[in-house]
């Protein structure tokens, strides 16, 4: 049985073994705290039997007027997990935040443009690719914005793609 709850201060020293993936992006302890602490509602791990970390996401909200919108900074599922639905279910539960309780137009993430699996799940999950950031990914490879729309969007206006890439000093940070 699966459990999916708030991620706590607890979990930081056992969710490492989630992070070996070459493909998910790992970062330091203040970066995960800042967000534990500022997003609480968009930092949520899944449990498995023993309380074994089966994967986790975190996300924040930003932006203003119609970009005002749910961000996924991180989604992981240890590979021992995969294939579940759990990652589905991870995004559902963000996405369902940003929708209904923080009226967010959208949600957004990036990809690496190499990791075919992850964007098919994410088509998938109803998110289509709005633009590419050239050398998003350490300076080397191509980032994938995607974006799924909500019910807030009606006109679906957030989801139109954008006709050519831009750089990573385009992007607008909140």
């Amino acid at each position: 049985m699966t459990t999916i709850r708030r991620f706590c201060c607890n979990d930081l020293l056992r969710f490492a073994s989630v992070n070996l993936d070459h493909l998910t992006e790992t970062f330091n302890m203040s970066f995960y705290m800042t967000y534990l602490a500022r997003w609480p509602d968009y930092f949520h791990v899944a449990e498995g039997p023993g309380s074994r970390v089966m994967g986790y996401i975190m996300g924040k909200v930003e932006g203003q007027g119609e970009s005002w919108h749910g961000h996924v900074t991180a989604v992981s599922v240890a590979p021992e997990y995969r294939r579940q639905q759990l990652a589905k279910k991870l995004m559902n539960l963000l996405e369902e935040i940003s929708d209904k309780i923080d009226k967010a137009y959208f949600v957004d993430l990036f990809v690496r443009a190499s990791n075919t699996p992850a964007i098919k799940m994410y088509e998938k999950l109803g998110y289509v690719i709005y633009r590419r950031v050239l050398r998003y990914y350490s300076g080397e490879e191509d980032g994938l914005d995607m974006r799924k729309a909500l019910s807030r969007d009606v006109e679906k206006k957030s989801i139109i793609p954008l006709k050519r890439p831009i750089t990573p000093d385009e992007l607008e940070y909140d």
